[in-house]
């Protein structure tokens, strides 16, 4: 963990940028998660994860080397959120994927989600066309089951989706010190498909504390470090507020939210992880803090 918070400069350019994200590395952090569902707050783990790809725009997907023009293909930052936890006798798995322009001030273009649990699964995709968010949604549930989507996409909305890479501000600081924003706001998936409701905008005010020291609960060996924290507060909803590092890469360390769910930070690194499948590849997650117990 020595290297978790190691201190560089923010970058100033595209060229830094890359020279941090184009490494062939992903990003991988581990969260003590609480989660509550039915009523009751469960324990669970989360991982976040940070990738730069090429993206086909024509298929919303990631680009082969040399299979689209170029025309067709664009960097993305990619931010898959997985979420592991137990109801009772059986668990939810559950992934929100998150596709953002690296080079359009991470304009989100693709959002998908699934939820798996015992007594089914469901899952939904959006895609930025324009002034419009279209896709569509499929459940088990009756009067669910299958449905498009079709939502406005307003000037300067923000998808809560995207949050962990909007608020990091890895190509400049999305929002300053001390400064306030009220901008649209369109849940997560997450929390539309746990509550039964359609995504629907709504406004959210965000504000950004100074930098101060703090310490971790999680991680006392981390001794005092510099963050930030920035505060979400829905109009009629709920209140959460991420604590960031405040040296660059502004690793997320924590979140809380009035619902009462929150992570915690429990280990970071940067790793190929799609290349460590193999057996013993499993040894890694003791970097992220989610060595399985023996």
């Amino acid at each position: 963990m020595g290297a978790l918070l190691a201190l560089c400069a923010a970058p100033a350019s595209a060229d830094e940028f890359w020279k941090y994200w184009g490494d062939g590395k992903a990003e991988l952090d581990g969260y003590a998660l609480t989660q509550p569902r039915y009523g009751a707050p469960r324990d669970g783990k989360a991982v976040l994860i940070f990738v730069t790809e090429d993206f086909s725009d024509s298929l919303r997907v990631k680009a082969d080397p040399g299979r689209h023009p170029a025309s067709d293909v664009y960097p993305v930052l990619k931010l898959n959120f997985v979420r592991k936890f137990q109801t009772g006798i059986y668990d939810y798995s559950v992934l929100t994927s998150t596709f953002a322009r690296t080079e359009h001030d991470f304009a989100v273009t693709k959002t998908s989600f699934s939820s798996q649990e015992w007594c089914g699964h469901v899952y939904a995709q959006l895609l930025e066309r324009g002034d419009r968010l279209t896709g569509e949604a499929h459940s088990y549930f009756d009067g669910e089951a299958d449905r498009p989507l079709d939502l406005p996409s307003p000037p300067n909305g923000v998808q809560e989706d995207a949050l962990p890479i909007l608020l990091r501000g890895l190509r400049g600081e999305w929002l300053k010190p001390g400064e306030t924003r009220t901008v649209p706001l369109l849940p997560s998936m997450v929390r539309a498909r746990f509550a039964h409701k359609p995504q629907t905008w709504g406004e959210a005010t965000f504000t950004r504390a100074e930098p101060r020291m703090m310490t971790s609960r999680r991680l006392p060996s981390m001794g005092q470090f510099r963050a930030f924290t920035v505060t979400m507060q829905e109009k009629d909803g709920d209140v959460v507020t991420w604590t960031i590092e405040d040296a660059y890469p502004h690793r997320i360390l924590a979140w809380v939210s009035t619902s009462g769910e929150k992570g915690e930070l429990l280990g970071s690194a940067r790793l190929p992880y799609w290349q460590l499948n193999q057996p013993g590849g499993e040894a890694n997650l003791k970097l992220l803090g989610l060595a399985q117990k023996q």
